[in-house]
């Protein structure tokens, strides 16, 4: 699969703090960016390890969403506006289930998605594992799934009942399993397979085809 291509800002970056409604209206579909406390991220470019594995990703979950009738899969640069108050972030992959649909817009996803998906480059890795692993247990993002192809290490979390994260097991075959799309499974070795499985062959593990 091919790189994803660093596209700038169209219009100068705004200085200073600005609303999330102003953010909205300068954002075009061709930035991708963050806001955070009132001011623009604007993302880097990913690498081409982080790209296909963000394809694969997006592909095998958005399938078995919709072959289940759970919701709704979204990726970057869709966003999410965790809360009033709270920042908005363009997570690499974010599941919606049907209940919270409601939330969704016509740019944004309003509220705390079910699922939240972050593949971790070298100049994310410290927001990724602290900021925005904070602001989505504040939130109440229920599932929260770290990957970093360049450490192979992955972590997954599920939302306890006191509010905080706790790690998900991953069992000795290295297979971890969903909470909140109950049926889905994840051999943690595939994502540091070259080349990554093929879409269709994790479809016919799941036996969906």
């Amino acid at each position: 699969m091919s790189q994803t291509l660093f596209q700038p800002p169209s219009r100068p970056v705004p200085e200073g703090k600005i609303t999330f409604e102003q953010f909205l209206e300068w954002l075009d579909e061709e930035t991708h960016a963050e806001w955070v406390e009132g001011e623009v991220r604007v993302m880097s470019p990913v690498s081409d390890a982080h790209a296909d594995l963000n394809d694969l990703l997006r592909a095998i979950v958005r399938l078995f969403v919709e072959e289940k009738g759970l919701g709704m899969v979204r990726s970057e640069p869709f966003l999410i506006r965790l809360g009033e108050g709270m920042p908005a972030y363009s997570p690499d992959l974010f599941f919606v289930s049907i209940p919270r649909l409601h939330l969704m817009r016509s740019n944004f996803f309003d509220g705390a998605p079910d699922l939240v998906v972050e593949i971790i480059s070298p100049e994310s890795r410290a927001r990724d594992r602290g900021e925005k692993f904070e602001n989505y247990e504040k939130a109440g993002v229920r599932e929260y799934w770290l990957i970093d192809p360049e450490r192979r290490r992955a972590e997954f979390y599920h939302l306890g009942e006191d509010g905080f994260y706790e790690p998900m097991p991953v069992d000795e075959q290295g297979v971890v399993r969903s909470v909140e799309l109950p049926g889905l499974w994840l051999k943690v070795s595939w994502f540091w397979q070259k080349p990554l499985p093929n879409v269709m062959d994790v479809l016919r593990e799941w036996g969906l085809v």
